[in-house]
């Protein structure tokens, strides 16, 4: 339709149509809640739209009144969006774990810094178990859940970070102010620095209104620019006193940028993460090795190149940078847990090959842990082919094979023979590994 000759309301309605489109992007990423301000403005100018398309004249002709209903629902299609974002089931449930975290913040590690209590390995647990349950939070791919995730994650990881470095350095200083007259400023500095960490720690996790990041930045700028100004020319000692505080104080001014750095980048997506990336290239190469071993017509001629293979990718992942983020940690982990259970697979068919190349006779107990042995070793080649949830029919019947393992291991009496006693303790040991393997693998979590 030529634009001059196009009816004056479905030009209107193109307006709005592009008005909401263009805070589309901030509707799909919003990781808030809905007493957020952002939810609210958002909230806001999307029911505006939707009354001035009310209020869009349609004459009645049938091309407008159709127009009308698109945009209509289009702007109810990212309402209902931006509302399901705010009370999403995980993102409830991220906020129920900053709230925990919150506490423990409030009750335990303020006051550390206010000189009324001390961090005890109980409050460190506290914070990495934290952690650990935020990785375990599933998000499904949604943008506005991995953000919301990632914030979460980022603040208390920050504190954590802070928390171990108050307890872990053990420094020689400050140093004695008849050393120098800049000493006494350094000083005065570093006593600075230490309260302001207890007010970025409160900042970070929400529990603090009386300061803002903005301020404290300020302030803690302004502290270096003290200390840059300080002669300390052929004073060794003095100048390292002088780096050691800066870096403090950097530490400290990029843990107040966080929030900025979770808005302005795209940290939250660990797809295109570089370790992430090198994680998922070694997992594919298990995988491709795990297909190749189980469907093999003679598994024996691969024992040496398979376990040769899978160790450099055991290197590999060792090399993997963490970057201090507890997703890679964990996906790190279930990559070395991966590799390492087809390591024992193999080892075991190897044992079980080597024991048939060799007759001998040997106590009936000792057989009977064998005979499980050789049981335990068909189920973990299927547990190994296994790629489904704890739902499946085939989940459940895994995990009753491997439960009658037990039992037949625990029915067993090594009648005093210690050589049966320690083979029986490593088969159950065996059997609980591949039901805990059993379980990661079904747990459907996701970074």
């Amino acid at each position: 339709m030529d634009m001059g000759n196009q009816h004056p309301s479905i030009t209107r309605l193109q307006e709005i149509q592009k008005e909401v489109k263009s805070i589309e992007q901030q509707v799909i990423s919003f990781s808030g809640l809905s007493s957020d301000k952002n939810y609210k403005k958002l909230e806001r100018i999307l029911t505006k739209q939707l009354f001035e398309i009310d209020s869009v004249d349609t004459e009645g002709k049938g091309d407008i009144q159709q127009a009308r209903k698109r945009a209509a629902q289009e702007t109810e299609h990212l309402l209902k969006e931006l509302e399901q974002n705010a009370n999403h089931p995980h993102r409830i449930e991220i906020q129920n774990i900053f709230k925990e975290a919150q506490a423990l913040l409030k009750e335990k590690i303020v006051p550390f810094y206010s000189g009324g209590s001390c961090i005890t390995d109980e409050i460190e647990e506290g914070i990495q178990d934290i952690i650990l349950r935020l990785t375990h939070v599933k998000t499904g791919g949604k943008i506005s859940l991995r953000k919301a995730r990632y914030h979460t994650l980022a603040k208390i990881c920050a504190v954590q970070e802070i928390v171990e470095d108050c307890l872990k350095k053990q420094p020689s200083l400050p140093l004695s102010e008849d050393a120098h007259p800049s000493v006494a400023k350094i000083n005065a500095v570093m006593c600075e620095v230490n309260r302001t960490r207890g007010v970025v720690v409160a900042l970070l996790m929400g529990v603090d209104s009386s300061e803002t990041c903005r301020h404290i930045s300020c302030v803690l700028s302004g502290l270096i620019a003290d200390l840059d100004a300080l002669d300390v020319c052929g004073h060794t000692e003095i100048r390292n006193y002088r780096r050691e505080v800066v870096e403090d104080i950097n530490k400290l001014l990029k843990y107040l940028d966080l929030e900025e750095e979770a808005d302005t980048t795209h940290a939250f997506d660990l797809r295109q993460n570089h370790s992430i990336l090198k994680i998922e290239k070694v997992l594919k190469r298990m995988r491709e090795i795990k297909s190749e071993f189980l469907q093999a017509q003679n598994p024996p001629e691969l024992y040496l190149s398979s376990k040769t293979e899978l160790q450099g990718l055991i290197g590999q992942l060792d090399e993997v940078s963490l970057e201090r983020n507890p997703c890679i940690r964990e996906a790190r982990r279930r990559a070395v847990i991966e590799v390492q259970t087809l390591i024992t697979h193999i080892d075991l068919k190897e044992a079980l090959e080597r024991r048939r190349q060799v007759t001998c006779e040997e106590h009936p107990s000792h057989k009977a842990v064998w005979d499980v042995l050789g049981s335990l070793a068909e189920i973990q080649g299927e547990v190994l082919a296994f790629d489904g949830n704890r739902t499946d029919k085939n989940y459940i019947r895994l995990e009753e094979l491997l439960t009658k393992q037990l039992l037949a291991l625990d029915a067993v009496d090594p009648q005093g023979e210690e050589k049966c006693k320690a083979a029986r303790k490593q088969a159950v040991k065996l059997a609980q590994n591949i039901l805990s393997y059993l379980d990661l693998k079904s747990d459907e979590w996701e970074y």
